[in-house]
């Protein structure tokens, strides 16, 4: 076999895998929007069956054999030099899955897969009932697989590293604990310079505003931001996502609160952001494992950044505040545009972390990062995980919830066995604003174009930078190829000090 037709059999191979995983997407995008709750049981089955599938394919030694073929080794996972980059970037990713998957069993995959069905919609019953103790076996149960996989993959000293290394390639706890101690304290002290401030007046978003009008200023503003509307669609959930279910199938979904307009319409903009990624992956990388986010730090930059440095910007509401006050008339009336910018920038600690301003809303993903690596080293139990996060919410954002509901039950990310995930959110804040200074240097008249609501010049920046490139580069290279620059805290809080020192006359 030649090596072309060697490359042709790997792209076969992994297109079969995709093509399955997409299929189980489909079931868990229908079980958080539209499943009956008593099919619970056979979903969760069913999505075992086809993660069995899955994995099955995944592992096919034929695949270990073309690599190793085609010179990809677990040390030099890109192969021969001589094949083509597109190519070599490939190999690398599809080796990376290879020698993950190939060392958890297919009976210990399938088992998770049920089990993970079966706990998130435990948890869905318990927020709902504000009830911790039916949950906590289903947690519990999560953090060990979590555990095994870890074990399984080499990680048994350090099997926190096993779950980070998941969303986040490149990075570990100690790195991630070291760019947080740096960020904590500028945070907090942004944070009490703020508060010693007069808070503006949000009065006038207390009041309903009737959710088919939010409904409809959100779907005309995902239209606009660039959205395809025959490429995916927009329904409701317990809790916003994002998912892929093909090339041409992402779908979105929000909540909305009727006397908390800004709750669904950020995490409308938030998702939009998401599904702009993944429909943005070059025509080269259509179907392959390299069309998907650098990391979920990467991802979340997108999202972070459309919802908050776009959508939060004066610029965007100088050209759309005039389009909801027209779908409130009766809300918004009196209420100028500089008093609902102070309100949609309000920096006040609360409780519910998807709803958090963008100076406090990192502090939330501390805490569950320090909850995370004490679950992970045993040094806390998940049956005090409600007392811990009442103490951390305490210390972090001088706030505590009365109901676990607006704590500890509040996230769907633990119901899923994603642990590790939470600490790309605040990395995402970071990625984010060294993105967007980058592109205010290729782009500075960007505040003009987003005031005019043209946002095909913001869009088609990130297409080129960062979208079309997928997975082509861990994080790190595709942060430095972009910007120039490292990881680093100081334009996140830069971008902070300056907008919020206008905003509070500080």
């Amino acid at each position: 076999m030649n090596r072309a037709d060697a490359l042709s059999r790997l792209h076969e191979f992994d297109r079969a895998h995709r093509l399955i995983a997409h299929a189980s997407s489909v079931l868990q995008w229908d079980q958080e929007t539209g499943m009956p709750p008593r099919a619970v049981v056979e979903r969760s089955e069913q999505l075992a069956a086809l993660e069995a599938v899955a994995h099955e394919r995944a592992t096919d030694p034929r695949i270990g054999e073309l690599l190793e073929r085609l010179g990809s080794t677990s040390s030099d996972p890109r192969g021969d030099d001589s094949l083509p980059g597109l190519e070599r970037d490939f190999l690398r990713v599809l080796r990376r899955e290879y020698d993950k998957d190939v060392l958890l069993p297919v009976e210990f995959v399938a088992s998770c897969a049920r089990d993970e069905g079966l706990s998130q919609a435990a948890w869905i019953e318990a927020r709902k009932r504000n009830d911790f103790a039916s949950f906590a076996p289903h947690l519990s149960l999560m953090l060990d697989h979590a555990k095994e996989k870890s074990r399984l993959w080499g990680f048994g000293s350090s099997p926190y590293n096993g779950q980070l290394d998941l969303h986040e390639p490149g990075m570990d706890e100690r790195a991630i604990a070291t760019c947080f101690d740096a960020l904590r304290p500028r945070l907090s002290s942004l944070v009490a310079r703020i508060s010693a401030r007069p808070a503006p007046d949000t009065s006038f978003l207390d009041q309903e505003y009737p959710v088919e009008a939010q409904d409809a200023f959100g779907r005309e503003l995902r239209t606009d931001l660039g959205f395809q509307s025959d490429r995916g669609r927009l329904d409701l959930s317990a809790h916003p996502f994002t998912t892929t279910l093909g090339a041409d199938d992402v779908r979105i979904t929000t909540r909305y609160e009727p006397r908390n307009l800004l709750s669904g319409l950020f995490s409308t903009v938030h998702e939009t952001g998401h599904a702009l990624y993944e429909l943005g992956y070059g025509d080269d990388l259509r179907g392959s494992c390299l069309a998907d986010g650098a990391s979920m730090g990467i991802h979340e930059s997108q999202s972070r950044l459309w919802e908050n440095v776009m959508a939060r910007s004066l610029p965007f509401w100088r050209g759309r505040y005039a389009t909801l006050q027209a779908r409130f008339p009766k809300q918004l009336n009196g209420v100028d545009l500089e008093a609902f910018y102070k309100a949609v920038n309000v920096v006040r600690p609360s409780l519910i972390r998807v709803d958090a301003d963008e100076v406090t809303y990192s502090l939330h993903v501390i805490l569950r990062f320090d909850l995370e690596r004490r679950l992970f080293a045993g040094t806390l139990e998940v049956a005090d995980l409600p007392h811990a996060w009442r103490e951390g919410m305490k210390k972090y954002l001088g706030v505590e919830p009365a109901r676990d509901s607006d704590g500890v039950l509040q996230d769907i990310h633990w119901s899923m066995g994603a642990f590790g995930y939470f600490p790309s959110y605040a990395l995402g804040n970071i990625y984010g604003l060294q993105f967007w200074r980058a592109l205010r240097r290729d782009l500075p008249r960007i505040d003009e174009s987003i005031e005019a609501g043209r946002f095909t010049d913001l869009l088609a920046w990130f297409r080129e930078k960062v979208h079309s490139k997928g997975r082509r580069s861990d994080p790190a290279e595709l942060l430095e190829a972009t910007t120039g620059e490292t990881l680093s805290a100081d334009a996140f809080i830069e971008y902070l000090e300056r907008k919020y020192a206008d905003a509070y006359s500080l």
